[in-house]
């Protein structure tokens, strides 16, 4: 039976609608008509994809907040993450959650194309290759997901750890249970394993996925489920279809951003344009100030830091607090935070290696990398450890520098806290500059609750089989 449905230009959430109604007479304002393959495929390519971070932007050590945001305002997210706040009870603050809903607002998205196309009049090949590029998509949003809503992926314990909520079809109103850690693996991997044989390594354009994204996913899921080989194929594979870096060493002589701009789509090492706030990424200065911790880790050569941060003078920042904030415009220069880049990949790689015992390999991929970002060609070459963790601290500061803000950290300290040779307490001293209260210091554990988010209240109203993975309560049920 041939379906015709209409889709909603402006994205809503997935959870705030009760009903959708697939058979109408008029094509309601607001809305297109999905009826050819044609259609569904374009569907696909989806260019301003953003994942709001604010639930959980301060648990990190990456990132810092302005003290007038903090001292003497009433408890929030936001404060309760900085200081490390483990004794609130996150789902009274959490009224709904922005990153939540967009993506599964991008799940349904992903599941309407695979859900509607095959019954639709056009080309075969293009069915395939769109459901293929859907399940790329859908996989990265479940990896998105779990990474925030649940524990990190431990083989000991993932069969029964609370995962998130699995959505396979197009469903406005399914209420289900949650899955667990590793059925949710096992479905972003069955998504990645089906779709790889039909992907293109040249896409219709930067928005559908690629064979080297799609591989680089695949990597990532591997890795942190800590099955290397896996991960070590998948990756010589992404970079055998994109292995580019972008020189910042080349282009500091070209005179940088104010000379020569790099927008969205014209960085050619970016695999996934995918955004915290969207085009206008980390151009929101006062939300991500570079905490005094991760500034430390620049040397006075690095352009990663240099060609685009400030220390001020600035309203966005304290003066004297060591803090540091993005200062070009988007249109300057693109740094992608949440999608994808070789450049992750190339450190995925680094790391096996690494685990590997192989520390060779794994320093001639961070100092070639180093060696187009740190314009001092000497200080660009660092020495081969002799021991695994030696060469692991380095792969992780590394990464610390190279995948700024986005999810990234939070990520890596979630799926690192798990070993104990790389665990991290968190460290903040806090206020640094105002004298008028006492300085405190904040920790957080690395087994502590707060790094698995809880589920905010207005889709735990909506989903009464919806539960928590925390020991926190739910008072509003």
């Amino acid at each position: 039976m041939k379906i015709k449905i209409y889709f909603t230009l402006a994205l809503v959430s997935l959870f705030s609608l009760s009903a959708c109604n697939k058979y109408l007479d008029v094509v309601p304002k607001g809305k297109t008509v999905l009826s050819t393959t044609e259609d569904y495929y374009k569907l696909v390519s989806f260019p301003n994809r953003g994942y709001y971070t604010g639930n959980f932007t301060y648990l990190t050590d990456d990132l810092w907040i302005k003290e007038s945001y903090v001292i003497g305002l009433p408890k929030n997210m936001d404060i309760i993450n900085f200081t490390f706040d483990e004794q609130a009870n996150r789902p009274d603050y959490l009224t709904s959650s922005s990153y939540y809903n967009q993506v599964y607002a991008y799940i349904n998205r992903w599941n309407t194309v695979l859900t509607m196309i095959d019954d639709t009049d056009g080309d075969a090949s293009m069915k395939t290759l769109a459901k293929a590029e859907a399940k790329v998509l859908r996989a990265f949003d479940y990896f998105m997901l779990i990474n925030v809503y649940s524990k990190s992926y431990d083989p000991a314990t993932a069969a029964t750890d609370g995962g998130v909520v699995i959505l396979d079809k197009y469903d406005l109103e399914a209420k289900k249970a949650k899955s667990s850690v590793e059925e949710v693996y096992r479905f972003i991997q069955n998504d990645l394993d089906e779709a790889l044989p039909y992907l293109q390594e040249k896409p219709l354009d930067v928005y559908h996925p690629s064979l080297a994204f799609a591989y680089a996913l695949k990597t990532k899921v591997h890795l942190f489920k800590r099955e290397y080989a896996q991960a070590k194929a998948a990756a010589q594979k992404s970079l055998g279809y994109n292995g580019q870096i972008f020189d910042l060493v080349k282009y500091t002589t070209q005179g940088g951003p104010t000379s020569l701009s790099v927008t969205a789509a014209d960085n050619p090492e970016v695999l996934n344009y995918a955004y915290m706030t969207g085009y206008n990424e980390l151009n929101f200065a006062y939300t991500y100030l570079m905490s005094p911790e991760l500034k430390g880790l620049f040397n006075t050569t690095d352009s990663r830091y240099n060609l685009f941060f400030t220390t001020g003078p600035s309203p966005f920042l304290d003066a004297g607090a060591g803090t540091a904030f993005w200062n070009v415009p988007y249109t300057k220069f693109f740094y992608p935070t949440v999608g994808m880049k070789t450049t992750e990949v190339y450190l995925m790689l680094a790391e096996i290696y690494a685990r590997e015992g192989n520390y060779t390999e794994a320093m001639n991929i961070i100092n070639n990398l180093r060696s187009k970002r740190i314009t001092n060609a000497a200080q660009a070459q660092l020495a081969v450890p002799t021991t695994t963790k030696a060469t692991m601290d380095i792969i992780i500061q590394e990464r610390r520098k190279e995948l700024m803000f986005g999810v990234n950290r939070f990520f890596d300290l979630k799926r690192f806290n798990l070993e104990p040779d790389y665990a991290k307490t968190l460290v903040h001293t806090f206020p640094i500059v105002n004298k008028t209260v006492p300085q405190v210091t904040y920790t957080l554990k690395p087994n502590s609750r707060m790094y698995i988010v809880p589920f905010a209240q207005d889709v735990l109203k909506l989903n009464p089989l919806l539960t928590l993975n925390t020991n926190e309560t739910i008072s509003f049920r």
